[in-house]
């Protein structure tokens, strides 16, 4: 077994083998097996964001959402290889993922029809086909989305950002595939 250097260690290991969760969020009732969880999840009602990004200002909720955008967006370390293709990723996650290309591995069954998926985020956004969900909504205009990319590009429309520009002319565009079918003209 597991050894502990403190009791305290040892009764927060053991509530997540009983499933004892004795941290209560007052705001809607979802329960954690610690106190750190808790904090962490309050901040999704409150929308504190206290870890900031120093190269463009943006916020999170925990630290590892700032690491994780720090790798992808300012191309900081991809400590994770491919043993097959040799891409390298920011989390390991993401290589487990990636890695289902190669095996071909899709551990993700529709219940209603049985198609099979490598991510379980897909799955969940098959699902909404089946059931018709659309938890995002826009603000502006109330149009409902199943997925929360699809919101983000929509959201544009009203903004009117464009944050993905062609570095050989300077168009810019609301999401990435447009600006990839640019640049295959």
């Amino acid at each position: 077994g597991k050894v502990f250097s403190e009791a305290s260690s040892l009764r927060r290991h053991m509530r997540i083998h009983k499933g004892v969760k004795p941290y209560v969020c007052q705001l809607c009732g979802k329960a954690f097996t610690q106190c750190n969880q808790l904090k962490t999840h309050v901040r999704t009602h409150t929308g504190e964001k206290p870890y900031k990004c120093e190269l463009c200002d943006k916020g999170f909720a925990q630290k590892c959402q700032l690491v994780f955008h720090s790798r992808m967006h300012h191309g900081e370390e991809k400590p994770y290889k491919c043993d097959v293709c040799n891409l390298q990723f920011a989390t390991s996650s993401n290589l487990k993922i990636h890695a289902r290309k190669h095996s071909g591995e899709k551990p993700y069954v529709c219940d209603r029809c049985g198609q099979r998926f490598a991510q379980a985020s897909t799955l969940t956004y098959h699902v909404r086909r089946h059931t018709g969900e659309k938890p995002y909504v826009c603000d502006s205009c109330g149009k409902a989305f199943a997925v929360s990319s699809s919101l983000i590009t929509h959201s544009r429309k009203h903004t009117g950002e464009r944050p993905f520009i062609c570095e050989m002319c300077g168009n810019s565009y609301t999401d990435i595939k447009n600006l990839k079918k640019h640049k295959t003209k």
